[in-house]
């Protein structure tokens, strides 16, 4: 059948922002890792951005790239379009990268196993991408830290343990040790390196500490996490240990620690939480803050400031980890573990305001903390960044910040590792679009499907990621970003409602609403329809027919709307009676009881599958979400359609079913791209309020596998 385009007469507007003249960071483009591999190679190779540091001019980035061996180099000139400027072999391992000027020190790990650790520092003379100089380094290394005047090098030699011996603890020999290496014009002073032995510090296995992050300050003190052994070394720039104390620990409370999968309940406590600290940086000559990642045996969640006779300063507690759910980025499957395990930061001066930028490895995401008073940190903006930041890079001359991202999911055909830029803006913060009200903590994600009230609330519901917590999210669509006021919990009994997997909503017209379920027999998952009331209790269950059943597949209903007495519901993708490219828009008849249904035309795609991921009604139309299930680069198609509701009349089952036709409302992948990040692949939230104006959504799978990003956002009236 034939596909028409339209279009329509509205300005995007993405929703995360109100008009202001205050400074914000908004990212403004990403690079993915495998660009910088050259034509002739398989870029369907696994690569990463781990580490990541800046020349001195802030035109090129450096980041460390584990998988393939190399660092990878980005020209920057137009942060807005980086370019790939190549990789450089580095023969082993690079763990950490260091840039003075135009040479990158980097740190790279040789080891034959972790009983006989080795490792060099390599020299790299950015402009000639030659190996200028390399430096035995005695053992594995893990981090690196430039002096501020260039003088030397301080580089966390771990000689890491084998996790899968000894108990996975620490206690496994040789030690690690602190290198300090001196740089004469530029040059690593091979001969002159110094190592600085760490033995005997630490209650926890004296004999074998393993530093992990390392920073210089002002004075050229070397500031040392060693996160097993949770505690912190400051040792000055003759190589003496001026002070040493343990990292401590973190009584925790309104945390969600449970390890049920499946539900965000942030009513639990843990009791002396070691801090186990991964990042570490100086805010000034006396003061530092950790990033309390954990490893071993802890993990406090946030962050704590600390003077260097190791005073505490501040705590920030569960106040991080909160702040992350309230923007949907909580990675539930981490709860009995870490949380959000925040690993990397990086400090710097943008303007008079000192800023700390923290990594969250599992929320993906980077908290940016005014600093002014260490004592009372000020978080002003979370950003969104790639899967698992690693390490981020200040370059403040050009109010710009870059993070690295190291997860790459290629062999799951899924996003590839990216490295993520960050303009410092006279302009409003574009992100987060969606955040729950500061009111109440409410964690939310994986939003499903939505539909619009009278009263312009926009309905949304989340999927069977949280199995244990289905719930009706009302959001507050007027303010910027837009806000979850209310969650109601979907219950079945009193109880929470279990075996769903929610794609969609509408409402009854009288104070409840109808849900679209969609089955999936490997998880034991019908295929039907919920109508519940206005508080959340289901009242009624309808079951698709049996013999529409047996040729169902796992890909089913995706939204729901009412028109009348009659409830339609798009199925995703082609069942097993459906020809090929067709799908199903079922009608169910709430007063006949009665099924049926007309056939909907899919798009081709050469990659992947197309399907549909929503349907919502708004005056004598119909209108779908019609995307394919691919991401970034490999994205093609992401488009809301509209179909006529004059069209729309349902034939039998088991017969020949009309073919409707559909037009092309609007391209939804330049609003993706808009966000500065990847094409994200779920777009499965649409909502049109009765004044005409369109809301889409995106689905963040629970921030697993997935960046947790969420876009919530209008492009206008219809």
């Amino acid at each position: 059948m034939p596909t028409r385009f339209i279009c329509l007469t509205s300005v995007l507007a993405l929703t995360a922002g109100t008009a202001s003249a205050e400074m914000h960071f908004n990212r403004v483009s990403s690079f993915a890792t495998p660009l910088n591999m050259a034509a002739d190679e398989d870029a369907a190779r696994t690569s990463s951005a781990e580490i990541i540091s800046a020349s001195g001019d802030g035109m090129t980035l450096v980041y460390t790239d584990s998988p393939l061996g190399v660092i990878g180099l980005i020209d920057i000139t137009d942060p807005k379009a980086p370019k790939p400027l190549g990789n450089v072999d580095m023969g082993g391992e690079p763990t950490a990268v260091s840039v003075i000027g135009n040479t990158a020190y980097v740190a790279v790990n040789t080891s034959e196993s972790f009983t006989n650790p080795s490792g060099v520092l390599r020299a790299v003379d950015l402009a000639t991408k030659e190996i200028t100089a390399s430096c035995d380094l005695g053992g594995q290394p893990d981090s690196t830290a430039a002096a501020k005047d260039g003088s030397f090098l301080s580089i966390a030699i771990e000689n890491e343990r084998d996790e899968d011996a000894g108990d996975g603890r620490v206690g496994q020999m040789p030690a690690g040790f602190l290198v300090q290496l001196p740089l004469t014009d530029g040059a690593p002073d091979c001969a002159a390196l110094r190592k600085v032995e760490l033995t005997g510090l630490t209650d926890i296995s004296p004999e074998d500490p393993e530093p992990e992050f390392a920073d210089i300050n002002g004075l050229g003190e070397t500031v040392l996490t060693l996160q097993e052994n949770n505690h912190i070394a400051v040792i000055a720039a003759d190589g003496t240990v001026s002070a040493h104390f343990s990292a401590g620990s973190v009584d925790l409370t309104g945390i969600d620690a449970t390890d049920e999968k499946a539900a965000l309940r942030f009513d639990e406590s843990q009791e002396g939480q070691l801090r186990e600290p991964d990042g570490v940086q100086w805010l000034d000559d006396e003061t530092f803050v950790l990033a309390n990642e954990g490893d071993m045996d802890g993990g406090a969640r946030g962050f704590t400031v600390m003077k260097k006779d190791g005073t505490v300063l501040y705590e920030s507690g569960a106040d991080f980890e909160q702040a992350v759910a309230r923007v949907g980025h909580y990675p539930d499957r981490r709860s009995d573990a870490k949380g959000v395990e925040p690993e990397g930061m990086e400090f710097a001066r943008f303007g008079d305001v000192p800023m700390m930028f923290l990594l969250a490895e599992r929320a993906s995401v980077v908290g940016v903390y005014d600093m002014t008073d260490p004592a009372s940190p000020a978080l002003k903006q979370i950003l969104p960044s790639g899967i698992s930041p690693e390490g981020a890079v200040a370059i403040p001359q050009r109010n710009l910040i870059a993070t690295a991202n190291e997860v790459d999911l290629v062999e799951d055909g899924g996003v590839r590792a990216h490295v993520m830029l960050y303009e410092y803006q006279d302009a409003p913060a574009s992100y987060p679009q969606l955040v729950s009200a500061d009111d109440q903590l409410i964690g939310w994600g994986a939003i499903s499907g939505m539909a619009a009230g009278e009263d312009g609330t926009i309905y949304a519901v989340n999927d069977s990621f949280y199995g244990f917590q289905p719930t009706i999210f009302e959001i507050d669509a007027s303010q910027t970003p837009a806000v979850i006021v209310k969650a109601t919990p979907i219950t079945r009994g009193g109880a929470a409602a279990q075996m769903l997997d929610i794609e969609g909503i509408t409402l009854d017209g009288e104070g409840g609403f109808w849900l679209a379920s969609e089955g999936n027999d490997a998880k034991l998952l019908p295929h039907g329809l919920y109508h519940v009331n206005a508080e959340g209790e289901i009242e009624e269950q309808v079951a698709l027919p049996a013999d529409l059943l047996a040729g169902a597949t796992r890909f089913g209903f995706e939204g729901i709307a009412k028109v009348g007495n009659t409830l339609w519901m798009p199925v995703q993708r082609e069942w097993k009676d459906d020809p090929k490219g067709m799908v199903k828009l079922m009608a169910y008849d709430l007063e006949s009881e009665e099924w049926g249904a007309v056939h909907y035309p899919l798009e081709a795609s050469e990659t992947g599958w197309v399907g549909l991921s929503e349907l919502t009604v708004q005056g004598d139309n119909a209108y779908l979400i019609e995307r394919d299930n691919q991401i970034g680069s490999a994205a093609k198609l992401k488009q809301i359609t509209r179909v006529s509701l004059a069209e729309m009349k349902p034939a039998p089952l088991g017969g020949e079913l009309p073919v409707v036709t559909k037009e092309v409302v609007r391209d939804l992948i330049p609003d993706l791209a808009a966000n500065g990040g990847y094409v994200v692949d779920k777009i499965e939230g649409l909502a049109i309020a009765g004044d005409g104006t369109v809301w889409v959504s995106t689905d963040n799978d629970g921030v697993d596998d997935s960046s947790g990003e969420t876009f919530f956002w209008s492009f206008g009236k219809l």
